[in-house]
């Protein structure tokens, strides 16, 4: 993976309107009903990051989860952060059929 510019970060943040670039990573809030529904998610999160083998810095207190998405062995965003923040958003923001 190689580094994005902050150019092609910006663009293609334009589809991710829950994520805000900052501190040489993606981040992004999520609150939930309660602490098991936020939980829950961080789980089937879990399963994605291993799939995709790339793990975020998160914390969760009580019902909201924080996650920040940088790739650390290219000092930067890659495409890898963000396809990890496009698995999360289909974890955290199913689509309504």
């Amino acid at each position: 993976m190689s580094k994005l510019t902050e150019h092609d970060i910006e663009n293609r943040l334009l589809q991710f309107p829950e994520w805000e670039y900052y501190e040489n990573a993606l981040h992004a809030e999520f609150e939930f009903e309660n602490f098991k529904d936020c939980f829950s998610a961080m789980s089937r999160i879990a399963f994605e990051c291993e799939a995709l083998n790339h793990h975020p810095e998160w914390t969760n207190v009580y019902n909201v989860l924080t996650i920040a998405l940088t790739t650390h062995s290219d000092n930067g965003v890659t495409d890898k952060d963000f396809k990890l923040a496009e698995a999360i958003e289909s974890i955290v923001e199913p689509d309504e059929d």
